[in-house]
């Protein structure tokens, strides 16, 4: 069972939420929170494995509060950010704050409960017509986001392998196709990630790419 928070100031995006993702027997809304302390509350009482987090709220804020849920290490939820604006910057603050995808307000029901359970089962997400544009305007702002950390240390214990691998990673290609690039298998490059991803303390291939911008493993285009 996918236990999920729902996070939304309008009741009755909750509740339309809630008859979606219910209508299938492996997830359950455990709790629903109008603004971010009050996720971040209600994430504490029930240990959800996604929650689904409105980021513009005037009761709070669901950046802030993003953050927070997932600074609590391997055991925390994965964030998905239901958003209604394409792109906004506070799409890119949420998957900065930790978030794991987003999917866009006006997304078929199927999409939000395949998202949930990509999510639950520790794959990152971003609306598909978007991932390439993501990808870019990370790369376009470079290293640097000022309440990111530096993690020399974290960059110094990639192989130079693991480098490669995260590095075509975060330019938008496929396992299949960083196998092609660099001539290998893509059990290889599973493999290879999966070192990598435990290595930096990331949960899933989204995180990896902000992760390496945020770093400058990717050179700035």
């Amino acid at each position: 069972m996918i236990r999920v928070v729902l996070v939304d100031d309008q009741a009755v995006v909750r509740a339309g939420f809630r008859v979606i993702l219910e209508e299938h027997g492996d997830i359950e809304v455990v709790a629903e929170a109008a603004d971010g302390p009050s996720a971040v509350a209600a994430v504490g009482r029930t240990h959800p494995d996604v929650v689904c987090m409105d980021v513009r709220m005037p009761g709070g804020d669901g950046l802030a509060a993003t953050r927070t849920i997932t600074a609590a290490g391997p055991d925390a939820p994965a964030v998905l950010v239901v958003t209604t604006f394409d792109l906004d910057e506070y799409v890119f603050g949420a998957l900065e704050a930790g978030a794991s995808g987003f999917v866009l307000k006006d997304t078929e029901p199927e999409d939000l409960v395949d998202a949930v359970r990509r999510l639950a089962a520790g794959q990152g997400l971003v609306d598909q017509s978007v991932t390439r544009r993501v990808i870019a305007e990370f790369a376009r702002r470079g290293p640097g986001a000022e309440h990111v950390p530096s993690t020399p240390a974290l960059v110094d214990a990639l192989t130079a392998r693991e480098t490669d691998v995260v590095q075509l990673l975060a330019r938008g290609l496929s396992n299949a196709e960083i196998a092609a690039e660099l001539v290998v298998e893509t059990s290889t490059v599973k493999s290879h990630l999966g070192r990598a991803m435990a290595k930096i303390g990331t949960r899933d291939r989204l995180q990896t790419v902000v992760w390496a911008y945020q770093q400058g493993v990717v050179p700035r285009v």
